[in-house]
Order: C-alpha cells, then sequence, then structure tokens
C-alpha cells in the first residue's frame, strides 16, 4: 500500500472512533430517552448504525495491521507491479487507458487506479513493455498491450 493510502486509512480509523463513536452514542442515547425501546424504531436504526460502524472499525483495523507501506522508489520500474503506472493498448478498439496499480483498499476507478485484485491489474502484475495479456471480464475477453509503464512519483 502507498504511504498515501495508508495515512487516508488511518485518518478515517481514528474519525470514526472518535467522532462516528461519539455521534452513534449521542444518537442512541437520545433514542432511549423516547422510552419503550421494544416499539423503539429510532433505537434500533441507532444501534443498527453502530454495528456498521464498529464492522468498519474492525476492517480498517485488520487492513492497517496486514498493510505494508511500498516506497515507490524501489518499485522497479521495468515490470509491472503495484504502484506502476501503466498504459494498455486495447488491440480490438485501438483505445489507449492508463492505470496506476494499487491495493484494493486505495482502488478509485474515477482517478484510475485499480486493484491489483481485478482482473485487469492481475493480469498485468509481473509483465513488461510490449506484452500482450489476455483478460476475461465480464464483457468477454479483452486483448492488451503494454506501452508504458511508469513508477509513481
Amino acid at each position: 500500500m502507498s504511504k498515501e493510502g495508508f495515512e487516508k486509512l488511518n485518518r478515517e480509523l481514528r474519525e470514526l472512533k472518535t467522532n462516528g463513536r461519539r455521534s452513534i452514542a449521542q444518537q442512541i442515547e437520545e433514542a432511549r430517552s423516547h422510552g419503550d425501546l421494544s416499539e423503539n424504531a429510532e433505537y434500533e436504526a441507532a444501534k443498527e448504525a453502530q454495528a456498521h460502524l464498529e464492522k468498519r472499525i474492525a476492517e480498517l483495523e485488520m487492513s492497517l495491521s496486514n498493510s505494508r507501506i511500498i516506497d515507490e522508489k524501489t518499485v522497479d520500474g521495468s515490470k509491472v507491479y503495484v504502484l506502476s503506472t501503466v498504459t494498455i493498448l486495447n488491440k480490438k478498439t485501438g483505445k489507449e487507458m492508463t492505470y496506476t496499480l494499487v491495493s484494493k483498499q486505495e482502488a478509485d476507478f474515477a482517478q484510475g487506479k485499480i486493484s491489483i485484485d481485478s482482473p485487469i491489474g492481475s493480469a498485468l502484475m509481473g509483465k513488461e513493455i510490449g506484452d500482450v495479456v489476455e483478460v476475461k471480464v465480464p464483457a468477454g475477453k479483452l486483448e492488451l498491450e503494454i506501452r508504458n509503464i511508469e513508477r509513481m512519483i
């Protein structure tokens, strides 16, 4: 995971543990003040929100504890690895696309960041400029040629 991605997840975790938990506690307390909890939809909704919050906190803690920050300067620029920015050519359509390969927690297609676990990401891993990979996607098969590889700076 990139240092930027690690820090982003860490900020989210701190926010959820402090402000998120405080907000949920206030919602539960307010719902309790409305009387009978057995027929209190507001209380049930707050308890459900609390469960979702705690689940997300656990997911973030697990991701962060199992993560390793990769120094972008040490990434081999001749092959595709995590944190590589890769320009590929779709052989069928002739369209070029550029993606940065990141961990699944950092993936954001709108920003051109795809997960190394995605079909395209995993097919590109370890390949070099000029290699052609075949990727199975829901719409069929893609034939992609690696045109350029850059390190994420």
